[in-house]
């Protein structure tokens, strides 16, 4: 790690008020142990051992952890960490045995929010976590009512994100960990991945068969035709053999530039929101002509 010499220096740590606002102030910061401290149940987001867990750690060895974590005590003993997982696991690599957290009696829903939003804006988040994470925080608000808010716009506020893209990603939450997995690894599209979702957990487990079978790739009518058949009830694993089957048109390409289309969309719209709409109205060119 002696290569790393400096590499701390560039990792911002935010404070608790850049992170959830209001102060600490009045507030108990206790030493945890840290095997006395448990992962969020149900925890969407990957830890990983990798150059920016280098970097957390060595940024913990030099100046310890400046931000402190966030936990609830647990019933059955310790306490549950909502905004903190890196920072435990960088206090191990660093040998240390403590971390300071602060502790908060929050509901299940309260909880469930602030462990959302306190990772949602990392940039290498995977497919996978984003569905999973949003799907948590939309039930957590449903829950709350209206004290919280219950709106897909409300979910992707922290993320700035719109709530159809949100709604794609919940959609998504419902595909099986396999071909979860399969998005993440970038061999189904988000947007197939997302008609697949409304397919039977048995239906889904066909297209799994078949896609592991045979290595094959799903177009966006393929997944159209799945999701068809799915609905009425048609769908077999012969029936989605027959369908990946399928002779794919030749793709091409076609790159706009952005600065030849943004001045038709507003900041808040996504990549995914400007996308889905331009083919929205290509179909409805295509179906007038």
């Amino acid at each position: 790690m002696g290569s790393k010499t400096g590499s701390a220096s560039k990792v911002r740590l935010n404070t608790f008020e850049d992170l959830f606002g209001g102060s600490t102030s009045g507030e108990q910061i206790i030493h945890a142990r840290l095997s006395d401290l448990h992962t969020f149940q149900g925890h969407p987001f990957r830890v990983l051992d990798d150059e920016k867990m280098e970097e957390t750690t060595e940024s913990i060895s030099k100046y310890g952890v400046l931000v402190p974590g966030i936990v609830r005590p647990r019933t059955e003993g310790g306490y549950e960490i909502i905004a903190g997982h890196r920072r435990k696991r960088g206090s191990e690599k660093a040998g240390l045995d403590t971390m300071p957290v602060i502790v908060r009696n929050y509901t299940d829903d309260e909880a469930t929010i602030i462990m959302v939003d306190s990772n949602i804006q990392r940039e290498d988040i995977l497919p996978s976590e984003k569905a999973k994470a949003y799907a948590m925080k939309y039930e957590a608000m449903k829950h709350q009512g209206s004290k919280g808010g219950s709106t897909l716009e409300e979910v992707g506020e922290a993320a700035g994100e719109s709530g159809k893209t949100v709604q794609r990603y919940v959609w998504l939450a419902r595909l099986s960990d396999d071909l979860l997995g399969m998005v993440d690894a970038k061999k189904i599209g988000i947007a197939q991945g997302v008609d697949i979702s409304f397919l039977s957990e048995e239906q889904q487990q066909y297209v799994t068969v078949i896609l592991q079978e045979t290595g094959v790739s799903v177009s966006n009518a393929q997944a159209a035709k799945l999701k068809e058949y799915g609905k009425s009830g048609e769908l077999t694993l012969a029936m989605v053999r027959l369908i990946l089957a399928e002779e794919k048109p030749k793709e091409r390409k076609v790159t706009i530039k952005g600065e030849k289309i943004s001045r038709y969309f507003s900041e808040d719209y996504s990549n995914d929101d400007i996308e889905s709409i331009i083919i929205q109205l290509l179909e409805e060119w295509q179906n007038n002509q």
